[in-house]
Parts: C-alpha cells; structure tokens; sequence
C-alpha cells in the first residue's frame, strides 16, 4: 500500500519549503562544481597533503577507550593515530610511528596496554607518550629520553565521540563545531553508548558517500518508501561553518501529497523505515489515536514504551522532539544522525583511489544516564561483502558506485546543485579554503 500510494506523489511541482530557503534562500541559478573533485588523482592528493592532516574527525567513541590501559588505532590515508587512555585515566593521541625507524606502534583496538613497545627494535615508551627503554642504547652516543617523546596529536571530546586532529597549530575542537553543542545539549548527548562499529568499503569516491548524508532532496528518488511518513519539504537547514545541520520530520506525509495520507499508510512506511524504534517490524493495522491526538503522538508514545522495556525515561520529550530527527554534518566526512532515541554516526573516508572509500557507521544505545558504566562495542569488517544495513542505508551505499561511474563519462564536467543541497556545497566551500583554491571554481548558487 505504501509504494501505490507513492505513485500518486507531486515530484517537479512540488512546494517550496524550509529545506530550499532556511539555509540560503532560493539561488538564482544552479552552482557548478567541477567532478575532477571526486575523480581526478591530483585533487585527491591536494586532499592528501592539505585536508586530512589539518581537520578534526571522528576517530572512535570512549566506549573504546574507557580505561586506562585502552588503545584505538585510527586511520585515514597514510595516516594513523593511536588514541590511549593512560595510567592516570587521561585521553592521549600520538602519531603511530616509533621515533627510531619508523615502525607503527600498535594496530587495531585493545586493553591492557602497560607501555607502547615497537615489535621492530623494542623501544619503548610509558602511557604518557616518554621514551623509557632503548636497547643498547650506548650505540647512539649521546640519546636522551626527553629529546624522542612520541609525536602527539590533539585529542578532545563531545559526547560520546573521539575526535583527532594531526595539526599542531590546530583551532580548538569547541571552537570547530561551533553551535552544534549548544544546539544539542537539550538531548543528553552524554547518555549514549557505542554497541557496532562497522567498516565496509565502497566503490565510489569519500565525497560521494558523504554527499548522500548531506541533502534530503534524494529522498523523494531513491527513499520513496519514506516520504509517506516524513516531511522532506519542511526540513529547514543551518549552516554555521565547518558544521551544518537538517531537522526532518517524521510520522508524517511529505506536503507532496497535496490532498494527504491516511494513517495506514504513514503507518506503514514508518513501520517499514523506524520499526525497530518501536520494537516492531510488522506493522499490521494503524493504531486508532485517541480524542485529541494523532498518529504521530502514538507513534512517539510507542517509542517511549519500547525505550522504557530498556531502563531508559523518555517521558520529557514532547511529540515533536522525539520525531523530529537532527543530522549534522561535520566537515569533512562525518553525519551526526540523533533523536531521544537513538544515535548514529557515518563516516565516510578516502579509500587507496580516488574510485574507492571506506564508509564506517557506529550506532549508539541510549543508558539510562550519563554516568551508565560503558563496555567495549563490536567492531565488525564487512570489507565489499554486502550486509543488511536496513532498508534505508542499504540504498545509500547502493547507489554510491552507480554514481561514481556515471561521474566518469567524458561529457559529464559539473555537478549541478540545488539550494536544497546547500550542505554539498558548503562542504566544497570548506575544500577550496583548506585546499588553497582561489578564485572559487565553483559558479552559480548561493552566495557564500
């Protein structure tokens, strides 16, 4: 019932809503944005050199590292990052190189670690990042501990998330994100712990993963099945800077159904994209709401209940905050996905081509405080095996490497975007700032 009534969506005619005009207002003209960006070997190498070594990214949660002794090894490019809790239960993050030739210290994620100890030539450093142990050292003349500590990165905290930068000279994480704290603070963003962290590769350049986070106007092609049950026109955006942000809707019709749905079929369609919100996938007959209320304050009532089955209270969330849901999208590579309920986080990152990726996604349980004692999450490689994502992310990763390839054809020069896909083309503004390319080569659209 829910993909026939589709059948009868508005598409070209469809509103203007806050999703075009809360951001940046209707352009007078599409922008342009050259596809060598997402195709072109050079320009993945000025990325290489000039954006992934000067920006915060998400590294891992402190779920991971909860202790001292917990390790996890971050990587992006050639780069890698170890993130140590130490002795004296402080996060730390050092470059993963040993300071005599250069072997990496540690791979992948663990406890218990008493110092970091290279495997090659055995030297060895404490938690703190301090040389303490050289093997014949009387061979190197004159070698002092305090001249080859570990080479540090800046570390720092929101939330549940870790985040790293390489760069010394770096601004503060706060002053990166901006107003996305602030603007988040009513929903307890401590209270979430990581359960999955899951890898997989895809072949399609990072920016094309990252893009299909980053605009709902996608959703009326590619997610028809959810458009009976979320308001695609009425998302309004805010761009601040290097974070910008969507609030969607959800539990009801898109306004492109100009005569409405009934409640069966927004039912179905939620059921059928958020069921497991309310421990169910069979969605069977729509519950009838009673006098005065609607389908959205049962469908947020039954998350409510579910959510209580797990020890947690979501009875100070209103109808509107447990069905609206907030995504912010993190310059470069990472989409912040949150309601009352639930928390996910992509991350989309340069694979060992400008065709390839790796996409990681970390979902979040809601504790039932922020001081719930956390445990380590699953971490699953699912490497180019497809796996079960669910209905919605299945399709994203889906359609990446259709996009790819079409971004190859020879008379394909420009993306064309909309005012809707503001986010898109904020992320290439940040790119021609931290890649030094000036004048702009981005034409049209908004002003910036």
């Amino acid at each position: 019932m829910v993909l026939e009534a589709l059948d009868h969506a508005a598409s070209e005619d469809a509103p203007v809503g806050t999703a075009i005009t809360a951001a940046a207002g209707r352009p007078a003209s599409p922008t342009l944005v050259p596809v060598a960006r997402y195709v072109s070997s050079e320009f993945a190498e000025l990325e290489r050199t000039r954006l992934w070594p000067k920006v915060w990214q998400v590294a891992c949660t402190l779920d991971h590292v909860r202790a001292p002794g917990d390790y996890f090894e971050y990587r992006v490019g050639p780069f890698s990052v170890l993130i140590v809790r130490d002795d004296a239960g402080d996060l730390r993050a050092f470059q993963n190189v040993c300071r005599h030739r250069g072997n990496s210290l540690c791979t992948g994620t663990g406890q218990g670690l008493a110092e970091l100890r290279c495997g090659y030539h055995r030297w060895s450093w404490d938690l703190q990042g301090r040389l303490r142990e050289v093997p014949s050292r009387k061979g190197f003349g004159a070698l002092r501990n305090e001249d080859f500590p570990l080479l540090t990165a800046a570390v720092d905290t929101w939330g549940p998330l870790v985040f790293v930068n390489l760069d010394p000279d770096a601004m503060s994480l706060a002053e990166y994100l901006e107003g996305a704290p602030a603007d988040l603070a009513w929903v307890g963003f401590d209270d979430f712990r990581a359960e999955v962290l899951a890898t997989m590769d895809v072949a399609a350049n990072w920016k094309v993963v990252a893009d299909g986070f980053s605009e709902t106007y996608h959703i009326q092609g590619l997610h028809r099945e959810m458009i009976a049950s979320m308001d695609d026109i009425d998302a309004p955006q805010h761009v601040w800077g290097h974070v910008s942000k969507s609030s969607q809707r959800y539990g009801v019709p898109s306004p492109r159904f100009r005569g409405g749905l009934d409640d069966q079929t927004v039912w179905e369609s939620f059921v059928l994209t958020q069921g497991a919100r309310m421990g169910t996938r069979d969605a069977g007959s729509a519950p009838v709401p009673a006098a005065g209320e609607t389908l959205s304050d049962v469908i947020a009532d039954r998350i409510r209940e579910h959510s209580a089955t797990q020890g947690v209270d979501l009875s100070r969330f209103d109808t509107d905050q447990m069905l609206t849901l907030h995504q912010y999208n993190l310059f470069p590579n990472t989409t912040v996905l949150v309601t009352p309920d639930l928390l996910s986080v992509l991350c989309a990152k340069p694979g060992s081509d400008p065709d390839h990726a790796e996409m990681v996604a970390i979902n979040f349980r809601r504790a039932p405080s922020a001081d719930a004692p956390r445990r380590e999450p699953m971490t699953v490689a699912l490497g180019d095996t497809p796996a079960d994502l669910g209905v919605v992310l299945n399709a994203d990763v889906s359609i990446a490497p259709s996009v790819q390839r079409g971004m190859h054809q020879p008379g394909f020069t420009h993306l064309t975007l909309s005012g809707e896909e503001i986010r898109v083309i904020n992320t290439h503004r940040n790119l021609e700032r931290y890649l030094g390319i000036v004048p702009s080569e981005m034409t049209g659209g908004p002003d910036a």
